[in-house]
């Protein structure tokens, strides 16, 4: 589990496939700030733009770390492909604090950036999400957005599902990777764990 609270800014710096054909995966290589890897194994989970996976090599000395993504991952993810920042997370542990919401860090959907501008000292970041998500996004709820817990502050229904609107101060701005988003760009996003719960609930049959 996560909290949406960025712990570090990394760098893809390589993308090795790992076959030759659409059905294998990739190995990335990402570069951690420094001291970044210091409490980590072999075998944790580290969250990628909000996507979960597993260290499967460290170098601390050099805090590099190495993850090796499936093709099936890749496929329901964005921006983990191809060498480019990355906003990093390590897995919360029992007795952290929560500063952001619960994260499951499975990618839900894709959304895609339709609006970013500055609005006074922050900026309006609007995104366009998916029909299959639209029910799960409510006013003053909570989204993972490339792997950052924000609130929602408006939403709109349209044909194509919903788009939402959120607020980014200039702190999200400087210590994630949502400062460089533009219009037409996709992003990673996992709606709010409680409300899978609730549309379970509300949708399964009753028992007899």
């Amino acid at each position: 589990m996560f909290t949406g609270i960025i712990s570090g800014l990394g760098r893809i710096t390589r993308a090795d496939a790992l076959g030759s054909d659409p059905s294998h995966g990739k190995r990335l290589t990402i570069a951690a700030p420094a001291g970044f890897l210091d409490d980590v194994q072999l075998g944790d989970s580290i969250a990628l733009n909000g996507a979960c996976m597993t260290a499967t090599a460290l170098d601390r000395a050099a805090s590099v770390f190495t993850i090796d993504i499936s093709a099936e991952s890749l496929a329901r993810t964005s921006g983990l492909d191809a060498t480019g920042a990355v906003n990093l997370e390590k897995a919360m542990r029992a007795n952290d604090r929560l500063g952001g919401h619960m994260v499951s860090g499975h990618v839900d959907g894709i959304g895609t950036v339709s609006h970013f501008a500055p609005v006074g000292e922050s900026w309006e970041l609007r995104i366009l999400t998916p029909r299959e998500l639209a029910r799960f996004i409510a006013y003053k709820g909570s989204i993972t957005v490339n792997g950052v817990s924000l609130t929602v502050n408006q939403v709109v229904d349209v044909a194509e599902g919903c788009e939402l609107s959120i607020n980014l101060i200039p702190h999200t701005l400087s210590n994630t990777t949502l400062g460089e988003l533009q219009a037409g760009q996709r992003v990673n996003l996992e709606i709010d764990l409680i409300a899978r719960y609730v549309e379970r609930m509300l949708t399964a049959p009753k028992a007899d």
